[in-house]
C-alpha cells in the first residue's frame, strides 16, 4: 500500500449506491430522544393514527401519563379535504397551550399524510408564533419517512432551530447532537478541563440555554447524521471542526484534538486532560473486546452511524469490515473516520434489501448489524445479528462509555458461541 492511499484509507474509494426497497423507522422516531433531552418542548405530530401508535409503541409511554409529545390525527375529513384542517390545528394548538402551561416551544412536525395533502406547516407555524409571542416559539419541520431515515429526524429538527437562533459575533464553540445525560455531562467537564469557554450544545435543554451562531462560532458535530444542520450553520457563517466521532479511545482522543487545536489548546494541557481516561478506555477496549478480534463484520445502512462505528470496530476491537452500508454519507462529516477505513472493503449507500441480503448470504459475516426488521430473519438463516436502532439510544459516546459500546457488539457474538456449545454438548 502506498503511503497515499493508507492516508485516504476509503475516502475515495467507490460507493456501491443502492435505490430499491428499504426498512427503517421514519423520523418520527427521533421523538422519543429529543422530548427527554428538550424539557420545555412538546413535539406535535400532524399525521395519521398508525404516527400515533408509532410514538405510543416506540416511547413505552401511555398518553395518559401526558408525555411532551402528541399527535393532532388527521381524520378522513381532512384527507379528503371536507374539513379546514388549519382551523382544527390552531384549536388543536390553542387547547394543548391552554391546558400545559409549561410548553416554551411547540414543534409542528410534518408526517407522510400531511406532505402527502400538502398541508402548509411552515405558514401555520410561522402564524401561531406571531400568535403566542413571546411566551411559545412554534417552529415546523419534517419527521416524515417517505425518503429519509429515522435519525434524520433529530437532524431536522436541529436545522429548524438553527435558522432561528439570533446572530453573534461572541468567539464560542458550538456542540450538534443530541446525547444521553450523562455523556452530555462528562463532555462538557472534559470541555471545561481543557480550558474552553462558552461553550454551547444544540439542541438546548430549555430555550433559556441561549444559544447564538455568527462567523466567530466555531462548531463540531457529536452525531455522523446531522448533514443538513451542519449545512445550515455553514450557511449561518459558523466554521465547521472536522474529525472522526467521539467512539472510542482512539475516536474521542481524535475529536477532543481537533477542537484544541483550533482554540490553541496546548499539547501539555491536552495530554494532562486525556492521558488517563484515554488509558482506561483503552484497557477497557481491550478486555471486551477480545471475542470480537479477528470477526467478520457486515453493516446494513440503518442509523448513519455505520462509518464512525466500522471505525471503531476495525482500528479499535480487531474486527474485519465486509461491507458498511448507510443510509446517507455525508463525506464532509464522515470523511475523518472514512480515511481510518481499510481499503478493499464494500461501501454502500442507500438501501436495497435483496441484493444486501444476497451479498450477506454470501458472506456469512460473524457478526451483521441490521434493522429490527431483518434481525430475526437472519438469526433463523444462521447468522449472528445486533439492532442497530440500540446503537442510537444507549450512551456510547466518549471515553467512559468505550468498553459498553464494544460491549453492545461483544455480547451477541459472545451468546452465539454459547449457544453452539450447548449445541454440541
Amino acid at each position: 500500500m502506498s503511503s497515499e492511499q493508507s492516508l485516504t484509507g476509503c475516502m475515495n474509494a467507490p460507493v456501491l449506491k443502492e435505490r430499491g426497497q428499504h426498512e427503517v423507522f421514519c423520523g418520527l422516531t427521533s421523538i422519543i430522544w429529543l422530548h427527554r433531552k428538550m424539557q420545555d418542548a412538546f413535539f406535535l405530530v400532524v399525521g395519521s393514527r398508525t404516527c400515533a401508535h408509532l410514538l405510543q409503541s416506540a416511547a413505552g409511554v401511555m398518553v395518559f401519563a401526558e408525555p411532551r409529545f402528541g399527535t393532532a390525527i388527521l381524520e378522513e375529513t381532512d384527507l379528503a379535504g371536507m374539513a379546514d384542517a388549519q382551523q382544527e390545528l390552531e384549536r388543536t394548538v390553542e387547547e394543548l397551550l391552554s391546558r400545559r402551561t409549561d410548553i416554551r416551544r411547540l414543534f409542528l412536525v410534518g408526517s407522510c399524510p400531511s406532505e402527502v395533502i400538502k398541508l402548509d406547516l411552515a405558514t401555520a407555524a410561522e402564524k401561531l408564533s406571531e400568535q403566542y409571542f413571546p411566551k411559545v416559539n412554534v417552529i415546523n419541520y419534517s419527521g416524515s419517512g417517505i425518503e429519509t431515515t429515522f435519525t434524520q429526524g433529530e437532524d431536522a429538527c436541529l436545522e429548524a432551530v438553527i435558522r432561528g437562533l439570533r446572530s453573534s459575533n461572541d468567539e464560542q464553540l458550538v456542540i450538534l447532537g443530541a446525547l444521553p445525560d450523562i455523556v452530555h455531562d462528562q463532555m462538557l467537564r472534559l470541555l471545561e478541563q481543557l480550558g474552553l469557554k462558552n461553550v454551547s450544545v444544540l439542541p438546548q435543554v430549555r430555550v433559556d440555554d441561549e444559544v447564538s451562531v455568527g462567523s466567530n462560532t466555531h462548531f463540531i458535530c457529536a452525531q455522523p447524521f446531522l448533514g443538513a444542520s451542519f449545512e445550515e450553520m455553514v450557511r449561518r457563517g459558523a466554521k465547521p471542526i472536522f474529525a472522526p466521532f467521539p467512539f472510542g479511545a482512539n475516536g474521542t482522543t481524535a475529536w477532543l484534538k481537533a477542537i484544541c487545536d483550533i482554540f490553541g489548546i496546548s499539547k501539555e494541557t491536552f495530554e494532562a486532560v486525556t492521558d488517563a481516561p484515554r488509558r482506561r478506555a483503552e484497557i477497557a477496549i481491550e478486555k471486551v473486546s477480545k471475542i470480537l478480534t479477528g470477526r467478520s463484520l457486515f453493516l446494513f445502512p440503518d442509523s448513519q452511524l455505520e462509518i464512525p462505528l466500522a471505525r471503531f470496530l476495525n482500528q479499535e476491537c480487531g474486527m474485519k469490515l465486509i461491507e458498511v452500508g448507510s443510509p446517507y454519507i455525508h463525506k464532509q462529516l464522515v470523511g475523518p473516520d472514512l480515511q481510518l477505513l481499510p481499503e478493499g472493503i464494500t461501501i454502500s449507500e442507500g438501501q436495497d434489501v435483496d441484493k444486501q441480503l444476497d451479498r450477506v448470504f454470501n458472506h456469512m459475516p460473524d457478526l451483521t448489524v441490521c434493522g429490527l426488521g431483518l434481525a430475526n430473519p437472519l438469526e433463523a438463516k444462521g447468522l449472528t445479528t445486533k439492532w442497530a436502532i440500540e446503537l442510537v439510544f444507549s450512551p456510547i459516546h466518549f471515553y467512559e462509555q468505550a468498553a459498553d459500546l464494544a460491549s453492545l457488539f461483544a455480547r451477541p457474538v459472545n451468546r452465539s458461541e454459547k449457544l453452539k456449545i450447548g449445541r454440541v454438548a
